[in-house]
């Protein structure tokens, strides 16, 4: 079996471009070589693929069998690497048919790629879009590696090597169903601690942000509730007269079809902020700050 990290890759080209011109001199041209510096080329690969290649017949040379196998695969391989080099200097979303994988919450996801297909749509017709759920403790190395080529998330601790930009933030807002008796287009703290409620979480333990606040104050409310989606608690409330907090934007998207009620919370808490995360040797990326400005542009229509 051949090692491949002990070929180089120069002497495929030497034969491609022998195999073209149908002979080492026009080849050596094509190629700015000198004859001897392409024969040389030659007789490695020969030696490395254990077949002479080419044979001269009369006055030109002929591809062996071999040689016939071997053009086809070393023409697509040779090609494909080349555009994924040029990729790297130049990006066209025209006629790219990339996929960026973006590591984001499905509360994000509700609302951005929506925005986000609806933008690229026609700027970039076969480009490919992926949304996955990221993990927190390894989104790091998941952006360092390339696994991900961005990530939307709340504000994380500061990390080495990871850019971040604000995207955009929202109230956290009470979602009622319609004739609720405690909610009439607002609700008092008094009458928010006596309902019950949902605490939507991916996490299998702790509070919520709003638990947090209201512990905070001094208060306490009850979470008869835990679930992951936040279409899975509307669908409760509508149903119910349970609770459920959460950020604004994502209330008036979530729950249009459900006519819930969408009030404001009884008390100021920090606002929800989503942010942009991507590594940095990625900064200056063709690809990867297109792929940012699309993301950008989409929040700002949320």
């Amino acid at each position: 079996m051949i090692d491949i990290s002990r070929i180089d890759l120069n002497l495929f080209v030497v034969f491609d471009a022998i195999y073209t011109e149908g002979g080492i001199t026009k080849a050596s041209d094509t190629l700015k070589l000198s004859q001897p510096a392409t024969s040389h080329a030659l007789r490695r690969l020969r030696k490395l693929v254990g077949d002479p290649l080419f044979v001269r017949q009369g006055n030109a040379i002929m591809p062996t069998a071999l040689a016939h196998e071997l053009i086809g695969p070393v023409r697509r391989a040779l090609g494909e690497l080349e555009g994924s080099l040029n990729q790297l200097s130049t990006f066209d979303p025209a006629v790219s048919k990339r996929e960026f994988k973006i590591g984001m919450r499905h509360i994000v996801e509700s609302t951005a790629i929506p925005e986000l297909m609806n933008e690229i749509r026609d700027s970039a017709p076969h480009v490919k879009i992926s949304a996955v759920h990221h993990n927190r403790a390894g989104v790091q190395t998941q952006l360092s590696t390339g696994t991900l080529a961005a990530a939307i998330d709340v504000l994380l601790p500061n990390t080495t090597g990871i850019n971040q930009r604000y995207l955009g933030g929202g109230k956290m807002v009470v979602v009622a169903r319609k004739g609720h008796a405690a909610v009439q287009g607002r609700i008092s703290m008094a009458a928010y601690l006596e309902q019950d409620h949902i605490l939507v979480s991916s996490r299998r333990l702790g509070p919520g942000i709003e638990d947090y606040e209201l512990s905070r104050l001094g208060f306490q409310r009850s979470v008869k509730l835990r679930c992951q989606h936040y279409w899975t608690a509307c669908k409760v409330v509508s149903a119910s007269d349970m609770l459920v907090t959460m950020p604004e934007r994502y209330a008036r998207a979530t729950n249009d079809p459900l006519e819930n009620q969408i009030v404001p919370f009884p008390i100021d808490i920090p606002a929800h902020d989503i942010f942009l995360y991507w590594h940095a040797s990625a900064e200056n990326d063709h690809a990867n700050r297109w792929l940012r400005e699309q993301l950008v542009a989409s929040f700002q229509r949320i």
